[in-house]
């Protein structure tokens, strides 16, 4: 090879290599790493990470993630949020510099996950089309609109006397087994036709109540419009933490959509307990009942993302039905208290109706919407204006006459009409009533039409008048689903039909 041909080999490869050396991009990135210093039962205290953030994600061995939950001076306490048992002393742990965050999206519609957004359903992986935080600060207020459109919930004593509005934060309460959830289901089963999607939140709930509730969504065709988030209660009290936030994230974005969304937190109880656990894992200090002070704010920051927006931001609204746990009756417990003060009203479950069998077991007495009134349909307001009232004075009179004192004709008659309302008021699980069918009867029963039915024949006669209710017109119909005044002409058509319906027991 002569010597300019080689000198030509050498510019050219010398050539090529200056490309690449250009074209070259520097991949390497700074990782701030650190070590597991103790593990304990859902927790890990690590160090070695200066610039973490509160609330920040750190990566562990094995696939398994931590929420920064403590930031001390040498060390980080960790929430974690997965199987702590594969955590050892010595572990390594890198940080991602980003907050818990939660896929959304409308191929979340109809699926089972956690609050990581993994499936639990094992119909494939989870489509969604952005991620959001979890944690994201409420709705400014001058961005919040009137609360003004009704929640149908299909059960009459909630729709005529408790009204729920889309916007609002109604909580449940009651002890156990008094059919808290029953009542949040059965909601949700009635948002079929009404354009309302729907988000299931089960905290650290049993595996079996879950699977329960979520067949009877998949019976009755509400998973379709439905996003289910679970932790049950073998998981770590972590993902419990935030099942509730992610849950809320989730609801956000229909919500920011324009849509109308109603979220079930099913049960705060559990969330609350969740939190103490933790917080006391990383020593922070006590305080009632041995929750820690920011037991309040954990829960007011949640529901206050609960709202409705205004028409420049896309309308829609975000209905909260967080349930609470009682014991022994005591609605002036800590966590029951907390959650009535930030919400705008309850609705209470007592356990004696429950054992007389008056389902659902709604204390009227002791329950209050104190915004629902104003998102009532006219029709509505005229048929149950004095419903509440009636009911009230007819359960203090049966509290007197047990003591067995003659009663005059009058108070005969209440009393005979209270066991009507209350009658009429039961409905059987997973049975929503239309609003035409709830009117109807309403109407019927204010009328004192149900007075001469014997109470043993009153579900038979109650039923009856439900069904007269698709003799309705389509005019009548469409100014009751409006907001406007029940006409004379309708209240007598309507009574009309339910006396036609009734004639049966009235011989």
């Amino acid at each position: 090879m002569s010597a300019s041909l080689l000198q030509d080999t050498m510019e050219h490869l010398f050539g090529q290599l200056q490309e690449q050396r250009t074209a070259y991009e520097h991949l390497l990135s700074a990782h701030e790493t650190g070590r597991v210093q103790s593990v304990a039962t859902g927790i890990a205290v690590v160090s070695g990470l200066p610039g973490a953030g509160l609330d920040e994600i750190l990566e562990f061995e094995h696939g398994i993630t931590g929420i920064a939950f403590n930031i001390d001076a040498t060390e980080i306490g960790v929430v974690l949020l997965g199987d702590y048992s594969l955590l050892r002393a010595g572990s390594s742990v890198r940080r991602t510099g980003r907050v818990m965050d939660v896929g959304v999206g409308d191929g979340l519609l109809g699926r089972v996950i956690n609050p990581l957004g993994a499936a639990l359903d094992n119909l494939g992986p989870v489509i969604t089309s952005q991620r959001l935080p979890i944690e994201r600060p409420a709705t400014e207020i001058m961005d919040r609109a009137a609360v003004t459109e009704p929640l149908k919930t299909g059960l009459k004593v909630i729709d005529a006397l408790i009204p729920v509005g889309r916007g609002q934060r109604e909580l449940i309460l009651g002890d156990r087994k008094t059919g808290k959830t029953a009542i949040a289901i059965d909601t949700i089963l009635n948002q079929r036709d009404e354009n309302v999607i729907c988000v299931y939140c089960a905290i650290a709930q049993r595996a079996s109540s879950v699977a329960k509730s979520i067949a009877a969504l998949r019976e009755h065709g509400a998973m379709a419009y439905t996003v289910v988030v679970v932790t049950d209660g073998s998981d770590p009290s972590g993902l419990s933490y935030i099942a509730p936030y992610a849950a809320t994230s989730i609801a956000e974005y229909f919500m920011e959509s324009g849509r109308d969304v109603l979220i079930v937190y099913d049960d705060l109880t559990e969330h609350a307990r969740a939190y103490r656990e933790l917080s006391l894992l990383m020593r922070r200090p006590p305080g009632r009942e041995a929750f820690p002070g920011d037991i309040f704010y954990i829960h007011s920051r949640l529901l206050e993302r609960a709202t409705h927006l205004r028409a420049e931001l896309g309308g829609g609204s975000m209905t909260a039905l967080p349930i609470i746990e009682t014991e022994a009756q005591n609605m002036s417990a800590y966590i029951p208290t907390n959650l009535i003060s930030i919400t705008d009203g309850q609705i209470y479950l007592s356990p004696s109706l429950f054992e007389l069998g008056v389902l659902p077991a709604v204390d009227v007495g002791q329950s209050v919407s104190r915004v629902g009134g104003k998102a009532q349909r006219a029709a509505y307001r005229a048929v149950a204006g004095d419903l509440k009232l009636a009911y009230a004075q007819f359960e203090e009179l049966e509290n007197f006459a047990r003591f067995g004192a003659r009663l005059d004709d009058k108070t005969s008659l209440i009393l005979e009409h209270g066991k009507r309302i209350r009658a009429c008021l039961k409905q059987a699980e997973l049975s929503p009533v239309t609003v035409p069918a709830q009117i109807i009867v309403l109407l019927a029963l204010g009328a004192g039409l149900f007075d001469a039915v014997a109470l043993q024949d009153m579900p038979a006669a109650e039923t009856a008048v439900q069904q007269a209710s698709g003799q309705i017109p389509a005019d009548v119909l469409e100014r009751l689903d409006q907001n406007q005044k029940l006409a004379d002409s309708d209240r007598h058509l309507l009574l009309s039909l339910a006396a036609s319906a009734l004639e049966k027991w009235h011989g």
